[in-house]
């Protein structure tokens, strides 16, 4: 216990510098807050019908938050004990102070941050005493109140300052220095809260004051947590997440609550190669979302991603042959609570000289999208496409690149839209920056003939087997279904992956781009494929600024290893991520 109160004294110095003192408002229960404004809207709805005050606000986060109130604070106290004890409301509500509400949603044009206090509509808790109009009554003279206060350490000291900022009193240095200025925002907390205003915080209104203040940590049961076999010690969130097991090199804990809260320990032998290896394989996780900083120095790294409605925090460092370190994976919505856990787990990680087996785990269902029990983020979409030019531009289908918050080529390069065709399905895609392909597309300047050979180059199982397969047809009639120019139909059954791939003639020139089957509620024959022509390929091309290239020598038959070898090094994979 006392390494706990040791580990949260330190988090003082780091503590998030808001304000929160409602001297007129009173404070909230916040129970729940939601991404979008019409699921808030919902929730706030559905709460209204069981509870009264309830409310909703703009978060700094963005999210939208749901809380009841404004009350007193002691009242709130009530209001959470018990809505809590009856179920009423999730157990990891908490209270909320009105400098992190912005606009007010719900109820609608009502504007409940101007208004004072209500009453709690919950009856009171046996033989709870009835709070009194003077100042209560302090557990120390003034005269004791300095000599216990002579006792506190320098952390302690500059905690308890820290602590009278946060709550909205004292906007001056955190020295611990117990001057003019830190007595004045004491007299104004004791005040506020009830207390005769000496300017010397007693015992009891010191642990008051630091409650207020860990409230966050305590609401997430913040203790010490010591995994011999991973080698570390440090605080842990355990009312809201718990031990799930062990698959090298991470110790597993999964949410407990409706929070979904999750975390890793990270523990393995290594050196600087494998810090980097963990680095990348990290970056390819689900709770790491794409969005976020990220830094790798010689011996240590640290990775933060935030979408897909959590935000995660990942850090590790190189010691002595050693990886060691953490990932902690919070809700977006809940930024002041997810700040001073984190904070709470940077200040009390420490590590011993064990280190995680790393056959542990080893006998946990295996597969291909998980890492170490983890599943590997996967793309919304991924399709084929072709090197259209010696910078590396690629001609795809535009449900490749359909409302896409990024598009990469090979999961590695980035891609941005040059232009579209969507009355055809054709996409041109510049990269971030020039590359250089093995094989560019050579379009065939002369019109293929029906029953003419053909095969298409792509991605049929979409990425799953690490390169592109030729699946080989023929072609069945130079117009589409409907008899429109621009298309021609092929007797070839392709898979979904292959769309956007090259079609390729004898010659090995392409004729042609693969198109997805119609979803116009019709469905075809299994060997019957849609093809752009390369009349529209081109234009496509030209539109973005762009020319394809044309043999410049006589057509001539190629082997089916020259053939593959052209479709391995143009065909590319495109995947659309969300």
């Amino acid at each position: 216990m006392r390494r706990i109160l040791t580990v949260i004294s330190v988090l003082f110095l780091f503590g998030v510098r808001a304000s929160f003192a409602q001297q007129d408002g009173g404070v909230w229960v916040q129970v729940e807050a939601q991404p979008s404004l019409r699921e808030a809207q919902e929730r706030a709805q559905a709460y209204s019908g069981a509870l009264p005050d309830v409310n909703g606000f703009r978060l700094n986060s963005g999210w939208y938050a749901i809380v009841i109130g404004p009350y007193l604070r002691g009242d709130a106290e009530q209001v959470l004990r018990v809505y809590r004890a009856e179920g009423q409301i999730p157990a990891d509500s908490f209270i909320a102070f009105s400098n992190t509400l912005r606009q007010q949603f719900w109820p609608v044009s009502a504007n409940t941050q101007d208004q004072a206090a209500v009453t709690a509509p919950v009856a009171p808790e046996p033989e709870q005493p009835v709070a009194e109009a003077t100042p209560q009554i302090a557990d120390e003279t003034r005269s004791q109140a300095l000599q216990s206060e002579r006792l506190l350490s320098a952390q302690e000291r500059m905690g308890l300052q820290t602590a009278l900022q946060a709550a909205g009193f004292y906007n001056s240095t955190i020295d611990g220095a117990f001057g003019q200025g830190t007595r004045r925002s004491m007299g104004d907390w004791q005040s506020f809260n009830g207390y005769e205003a000496t300017g010397v915080l007693t015992t009891a209104q010191r642990k008051a004051l630091m409650d207020d203040y860990n409230a966050p940590l305590i609401s997430a049961g913040m203790q010490l947590y010591t995994d011999p076999q991973a080698g570390i010690e440090m605080a842990m969130p355990l009312d809201v997440v718990a031990f799930d097991r062990y698959e090298a090199p991470f110790v597993h804990f999964n949410g407990s609550t409706d929070l979904n809260a999750q975390a890793l320990l990270i523990s393995q032998d290594g050196t600087k190669a494998t810090l980097r290896a963990l680095f990348e394989v990290m970056q390819s996780l689900e709770i790491v979302p794409l969005e976020g900083p990220r830094q790798l120095r010689g011996d240590s790294f640290t990775l933060e991603g935030r979408g897909n409605d959590i935000v995660s925090y990942t850090e590790a460092k190189l010691k002595d042959g050693q990886i060691k370190g953490f990932t902690l994976v919070w809700p977006e919505g809940d930024e002041a609570r997810r700040t001073r856990v984190l904070a709470a787990m940077k200040a009390g990680f420490s590590t011993t000289d064990a280190v995680l087996d790393a056959a542990a785990g080893s006998d946990a269902t295996q597969s291909i999208d998980l890492v170490s029990g983890l599943q590997v983020r996967k793309p919304r979409l991924s399709r084929s496409g072709f090197f259209a030019d010696a910078k590396g531009t690629v001609l795809t289908v535009t449900e490749a690149a359909d409302s896409c918050s990024r598009i990469t080529l090979d999961g590695a390069h980035e891609l941005e839209v040059a232009s579209t065709d969507p009355d055809l399905g054709i996409a041109v895609l510049r990269p971030s920056r020039d590359l250089s392909p093995i094989s560019v597309a050579e379009f065939s300047s002369t019109k293929p003939r029906i029953q003419s050979e053909v095969a298409v180059s792509g991605f049929s199982y979409q990425g799953v087997l690490g390169g592109p397969t030729l699946s080989y047809g023929q072609i069945a009639d130079l117009r589409g279904l409907n008899g429109e120019d621009g298309v021609k139909r092929l007797a070839l059954a392709t898979q979904p992956g292959d769309a956007g791939g090259p079609v390729f003639d004898g010659n090995g020139q392409v004729v042609g781009m693969l198109l997805p089957t119609p979803t116009n509620g019709r469905t075809l024959p299994a060997s019957v494929s849609l093809s752009a022509n390369t009349e529209s390929l081109n234009k496509a091309l030209s539109k973005a600024g762009l020319a394809g290239q044309s043999s410049a020598t006589a057509a001539t038959q190629v082997s089916p290893n020259e053939l593959s070898r052209r479709a391995n090094g143009m065909t590319v994979l495109v995947q659309c991520w969300d």
